[in-house]
């Protein structure tokens, strides 16, 4: 992850630092994922993936689109193939992304819709646009949903809106969408790089491997046992006891209270 993707690339990788810049690069298409961009999301995914120096991954869209959806014309050709053709690259990068200790920020602007949407919705923290618009769309093609959607939705919103997003398939505006707690924050579009970038460099400063566990168990609480939970809680929590970020933590903690809260 240390040189910069070539810029006419359908996945455009930019590096600064310890944040790494996913940028979807077929604005001519309002960067529709085809198969070569859904490969090369797989391919850049497992290279973050071993990459221990990456602190906060972004992922954004060039041009006026997050991301508006799959590629039609990948589908037109051939349905079955096409369905096949993108999903097993795309299933396997949304395995990476949710493993990965650094947090994901999705930064959107103009469309994320269907897949897109489905892409959005893994990530940890959505920063939209004024003008965004957001429309899972599956069901306006005769078509399920993919991506993940199925999974996250109903995490993000409840089951009773998730149904209503995914079944009537009607656009929503960013208030409509941070109200329903799709996404976390609406910005001014010329404000949206610049505070997602503070965003990120916040995380990127972070305890990443603490990060990383409370992520991983913030979504596994909503599958799991009580018991369960409390045992992977209790495992995550001696990983990190055994990392620099915790003696830090500590050590920060102690220099900041009264000593009546300190013992000394």
């Amino acid at each position: 992850m240390n040189s910069p993707s070539p810029p006419d690339e359908p996945l455009r990788i930019e590096r600064d630092g310890a944040i790494v810049t996913l940028v979807f690069n077929r604005p001519q298409a309002l960067n529709a994922i085809n198969v070569a961009m859904a490969q090369a999301l797989l391919a850049a995914l497992q290279d973050i993936a071993r990459d221990a120096s990456v602190r906060a991954l972004v992922l954004r869209g060039a041009g006026r689109a997050f991301m508006a959806g799959g590629d039609l014309l990948t589908l037109q050709r051939d349905p079955l193939a096409g369905v096949d053709a993108l999903l097993e690259p795309l299933n396997q990068a949304l395995l990476l992304l949710a493993n990965l200790n650094a947090p994901v920020i999705a930064q959107v602007q103009g469309a994320a819709a269907g897949a897109g949407l489905s892409l959005m919705l893994q990530a940890d923290f959505v920063l939209a646009a004024e003008g965004a618009q957001f429309n899972l769309a599956y069901i306006n093609l005769g078509a399920s949903c993919d991506v993940g959607a199925s999974w996250a939705l109903p995490r993000w919103v409840g089951l009773r809106r998730a149904l209503e997003i995914s079944m009537l398939g009607d656009a929503l505006d960013a208030p409509q969408a941070l109200q329903m707690g799709l996404i976390n924050r609406v910005l001014p579009a010329a404000e949206l790089p610049g505070e997602v970038q503070r965003l990120a460099q916040r995380l990127a400063q972070g305890p990443t491997q603490a990060l990383g566990h409370m992520r991983r168990l913030m979504r596994a609480s909503l599958e799991t046992d009580l018991q369960t939970q409390l045992h992977a809680e209790w495992q995550a929590f001696r990983a990190c006891a055994q990392t620099d970020d915790l003696r830090a933590g500590i050590d920060a903690f102690f220099q900041k209270q009264p000593a009546r809260f300190t013992g000394r």
